[in-house]
């Protein structure tokens, strides 16, 4: 299961230099909604090797501002405390293991 991130939690698993996954959504968003079950099948495959989580980002504004998160849904992917990549608006979970398999 992906986790409910807030700043916080997110930059605290950013820090500790595990690839870190976060899916940056809102309520109100049709292709946040439908990419919510691909994060989280995702999750299911690679939770054990990654740090899978969601950020709604009318609830937490720091992340969304610091990578100029403009467009949802996005997924930014971490290793080393580093932005490495992003995905932007709804994709398959293929596009979403492609980008997570290098950082593992």
């Amino acid at each position: 299961m992906a986790l409910k991130l807030d700043d916080a939690t997110a930059q605290e698993a950013i820090k500790a230099g595990k690839a870190v996954v976060i899916d940056f959504w809102a309520t109100w968003c049709g292709p946040c909604i439908k990419l919510g079950p691909v994060v989280e099948e995702l999750a299911e495959k690679y939770g054990d090797k990654a740090v899978i989580g969601k950020i709604n980002i009318e609830e937490e504004t720091e992340l969304v501002t610091e990578y100029r998160v403009r467009n949802i849904p996005t997924v930014l992917f971490f290793k080393d405390g580093e932005l490495k990549d992003r995905s932007v608006g709804l994709v398959k979970l293929s596009d979403l293991e492609e980008k997570l398999l290098p950082l593992l």
